[in-house]
Order: structure tokens, then C-alpha cells, then sequence
């Protein structure tokens, strides 16, 4: 048996036990029963919101209103929602005040000065909480749309799970090549490699996951558990917040929200690099898991098809090799496709796998250099929340603004 042959051998085990996770994991993360989706709850106490919808909100003129109006149509009439108008320089503001005058559930805390240390979303997201009167509280983003069955269903399968905590990924749509490569990978990693009855089954903060478009989080958990003050200085609240509430003793899980909530997460290359950029090897958490999915994603799922190309033009002979490669594209390929069809990703980004894991490994590698410069930003602001510099603040809002066309 060649090298190349052992390699490709493992390039199908690693590819098969990808897809054969996803199988397992989809017995658990799976949607809301239509049971489930149409239950309705009441206030638990007269006047109290049973939940409150809290929106950081930085330069988000195109979103706002759609994010507020969605959550607004919720069938769960008991609900608040608040916003919090992050310093935003364009007509952000003039939008919530408006929103705020049309409907009394919506209310706006008063806006402070970013304190050092704090990221600037965090620190949104805590005030909001202060201020919040709900027993649950979804922590949720501008870009981000709500089903009107979206709250009910949630607080449904929180209820049914036990769980203090409960999340998952929105569908998320992608307009451009860009997007479609790099975003689906989202549902790729989450569910290729956590062992979700490992999550139900221990309080291992590791063993935990989130997304943090939409953090749906128990009131009375939040606040023991330290609020977003217990990190702070995080860009990754999706990861962070489940193993914070795992750590002070709560229960945390996922579902699938794909038909209840959807979000456009970035519009073009450019902002999707940045976007994962700024908290892709947080993610990890370390340098040891970085080289290690790696090593797994280069050899997997890249190699073969370098493999077959090779042997497309003469240069690799390696016959049973080569047919191992072509079995590992195969398995990779169905892997992808399933998981199209099942959260209505577009195609080209599976028939394009190994280009977009290719762009996702280099993110992470770069997302890793910005980790050790402290080079990451949010919004324009650093984790210090010191501000860009004038240039670069008006390249980034050009930019963005652009793109949003």
C-alpha cells in the first residue's frame, strides 16, 4: 500500500465520519413541532413582559426597522422590544426614535460611553439586559428576521428541553458567490464535529454551542450566570455565552430555527472575510484545535480533490489511490448537497466544497494572526473599543455602505 493510498484512505474515514455525525446530530437538532409552533403563552405576571427582544444596533439604517417590525408581529403579544443605538453616525437613530413613538413595547436605554475592555456589542447587549423586564430575554442582531411563530416556537422547545439556554443557526441567505462559499460552512463545522447527545447529556462547557444571531437565555440564568460582563471583551457571544451559563450550573441547547428565523449575515467577500475574521479562532479557542481541524480539513476534504486533478492530467498513477480520492469527493460532495437541500443553502456553495474550505482554513489563520496582534474590531472599534482612526472609518462605512448598495 502507497503513501498516497494510506492518505486517501483516510481522507474517506474522515469525510465519512463527518457526514455520519451530521446524521446523528439531526436526530437532535431538528425544528419545532407544528404542535410546538402554535402554542400560545400569557404574561406570567399582569404587565410584565414574558420576553424581551434586545437589538445592539451600530449603523444599522437598512436593517432596523425590518428586525424591529418582525419581532414586533410576533404572536406572542407579551413581549418588549429594546434597542440599543450603539453611537451609530447615520440614520440609525432617527429610525428607532420613530419606532419607539409608533408602539410603546418598544423602548430605548439610555446610551452610555463604551468603557475600556469591553467589545462594543457586549456592552450593547449588557445595558440591554439591565434594562429588560421579560423573564426571557433574545439577544438577537439588526440583520436578522423573525417569523411571527419565531418567539412561541422557542420558548416551546426551551420549555420541552428544560433548558436555561437554548439557540441555533438561522437560514442564512447569500446573494454572492462569496457569501455562499464561506457561510453555509457554519452548519458544516457546528454539526460535522459536536457530538450533540454528548451536549445533552453532560454540563461540559466544551460540549456546548451557539449562534450568536439569535441567544434566546432564561433571565434568571443570565443574571447569576454574570450578565454579558463575564466576557466582556468576547467576540464570539455564540460560543461564550452557553459555556458561561454551563460554568455557574445551567442548562444550554440547540434546535433548528431555519423555517422560524433568517439573516443575511454579510453582503459580498469582502465583509464575510472580515465578519469571520474578527472571531473565527475564538471560536476554537486555541492553537492546538486550529491545527488540528486544520490538518483535518486540508486532508479530507482539499487533498483528494488535488488528487484527481493531478490524475486528470497525468500526474498521478496511483490507480486504487486515485479511486479513493474520487470515493472521498463523493462522500463530501452528498454531505454537502443533504445539507443544501436540508437548510436551503444554495448549491454552487456545495458543488464548490473544497474552494470554500480552502477560504474558511486561511479566515481561521488570519482571524488567528489578528487574535495575537489585537488587531480584531467590531464595528470600527477594537477590543479596547478604541475607535479606528478617521481614515479607516470612513473606508470601512464607504465600504459598507456599498455593499449594502
Amino acid at each position: 500500500m502507497t503513501t498516497l493510498m494510506i492518505l486517501m484512505a483516510v481522507a474517506c474515514a474522515l469525510c465519512l465520519m463527518a457526514l455520519a455525525m451530521t446524521l446523528w446530530n439531526l436526530k437532535f437538532y431538528n425544528q419545532p413541532t407544528e404542535e410546538e409552533a402554535n402554542r400560545s403563552f400569557a404574561a406570567l405576571q399582569p404587565g410584565e413582559p414574558l420576553v424581551s427582544v434586545c437589538i445592539p444596533a451600530r449603523n444599522e439604517e437598512s436593517n432596523i426597522e425590518a428586525c424591529v417590525r418582525g419581532a414586533l408581529a410576533s404572536t406572542v403579544s407579551d413581549i418588549e422590544v429594546l434597542i440599543y443605538n450603539d453611537h451609530s453616525t447615520d440614520r440609525t437613530g432617527e429610525i428607532v426614535q420613530r419606532l419607539a413613538r409608533e408602539d410603546a413595547r418598544v423602548r430605548t436605554p439610555t446610551v452610555v460611553d463604551l468603557p475600556p475592555g469591553w467589545n462594543g456589542k457586549q456592552f450593547a447587549c449588557q445595558q440591554m439586559g439591565l434594562s429588560a423586564r421579560g423573564r426571557w430575554l433574545l439577544f438577537t442582531d439588526a440583520d436578522v428576521r423573525l417569523e411571527p411563530k419565531a418567539i412561541a416556537a422557542t420558548l416551546a422547545r426551551a420549555s420541552s428541553l428544560r433548558a436555561d439556554m437554548i439557540s441555533g443557526i438561522p437560514l442564512e441567505r447569500t446573494h454572492t458567490l462569496g457569501e455562499a462559499l464561506v457561510i453555509p460552512l457554519i452548519h458544516f463545522i457546528l454539526l460535522s464535529y459536536l457530538p450533540m447527545v454528548r451536549m445533552r447529556t453532560t454540563p461540559d462547557p466544551a460540549a456546548s454551542a451557539g449562534c450568536g444571531q439569535y441567544l434566546f437565555v432564561r433571565r434568571e440564568a443570565y443574571e447569576k450566570a454574570g450578565r454579558h460582563e463575564a466576557f466582556k471583551a468576547s467576540m464570539h457571544d455564540g460560543i461564550m455565552m452557553p459555556r458561561t451559563l454551563r460554568r455557574a450550573g445551567f442548562r444550554t441547547d440547540l434546535f433548528d430555527p431555519t423555517t422560524l428565523v433568517s439573516c443575511r449575515m454579510y453582503r459580498g467577500f469582502a465583509q464575510t472575510w472580515r465578519g469571520f475574521a474578527k472571531n473565527a479562532y475564538e471560536g476554537l479557542g486555541s492553537i492546538v484545535l486550529l491545527l488540528f481541524v486544520t490538518v483535518v480539513h486540508l486532508l479530507g476534504h482539499v487533498l483528494p480533490w488535488i488528487v484527481l486533478a493531478l490524475a486528470a492530467f497525468g500526474f498521478v498513477s496511483d490507480v486504487p489511490a486515485v479511486g479513493l480520492a474520487a470515493f472521498a469527493c463523493v462522500i463530501a460532495l452528498t454531505h454537502r448537497f443533504f445539507m443544501a437541500l436540508r437548510f436551503q443553502q444554495r448549491f454552487i456553495g456545495a458543488a464548490l466544497h473544497p474552494i470554500g474550505i480552502v477560504l474558511m482554513t486561511a479566515i481561521q489563520w488570519h482571524s488567528f494572526v489578528l487574535h495575537m496582534l489585537g488587531k480584531r474590531t467590531w464595528k470600527g472599534r477594537d477590543t479596547n473599543g478604541r475607535e479606528l482612526g478617521a481614515a479607516a472609518m470612513v473606508q470601512t462605512s464607504a465600504t459598507e455602505q456599498a455593499a449594502h448598495g
